[in-house]
């Protein structure tokens, strides 16, 4: 329901949402969303799309505000193995405030040294108030560099500590122009 309410509307949009869910599992869950009455399944010239229904919208506030208390109240210390570059990225694509960026291309790339090898480097991409999210250079030149351990960008993203403290605490580095540094605080809005 997050996915599909924060928008994502495709099959593997939806599976990237929810990294550690099996396809297959993926698509139980949405038949069933499907018999609950709150998905429709829509078949498209590119496929199948799903979208809430009526009663699913209606549930919005009520999974909108259980991520909220979530957040607030059920924090833990996260182990190595909860650590999800791909998902604290994608996550991060669905919610950055496109309309803090520039009115032109912006490329920020993200590098986590710890983490698992293939997931140690992302391209964010913010045009057009858009942002896309690579996992292989885009061969665009890069703006800002933030480099972090996994676990200090997951702690700024999911605001168990600020973006400056974790920079000042060396947790963070940030290279690139000076404007972008200080406006990224307000663009990488937590989630």
């Amino acid at each position: 329901m997050r996915e599909l309410i924060a928008g994502s509307t495709r099959f593997n949009a939806l599976r990237r949402g929810v990294p550690r869910m099996s396809p297959s599992l993926l698509t139980k869950r949405l038949r069933a969303l499907e018999r609950a009455g709150v998905v429709r399944r829509r078949a498209t010239r590119t496929g199948a799309c799903y979208e809430l229904t009526q009663g699913g919208e209606e549930l919005r506030p009520l999974v909108e505000s259980l991520g909220a208390w979530g957040h607030r109240w059920a924090r833990s210390d996260l182990a190595a193995g909860d650590l999800d570059a791909g998902l604290l990225m994608w996550d991060m694509r669905r919610t950055v405030d496109g309309s803090q960026f520039p009115q032109r291309r912006v490329v920020v790339r993200f590098h986590y040294p710890t983490a698992p090898k293939g997931a140690r480097d992302w391209w964010l991409i913010c045009e057009n108030g858009q942002a896309d999210l690579c996992l292989e250079d885009p061969g665009h030149e890069v703006d800002l560099e933030i480099v972090a351990s996994l676990r200090a960008m997951t702690a700024v993203w999911t605001c168990q500590t600020s973006f400056r403290d974790a920079e000042r605490a060396g947790e963070i580095k940030v290279l690139g122009k000076s404007d972008l540094r200080r406006r990224l605080p307000q663009w990488l809005r937590a989630s």
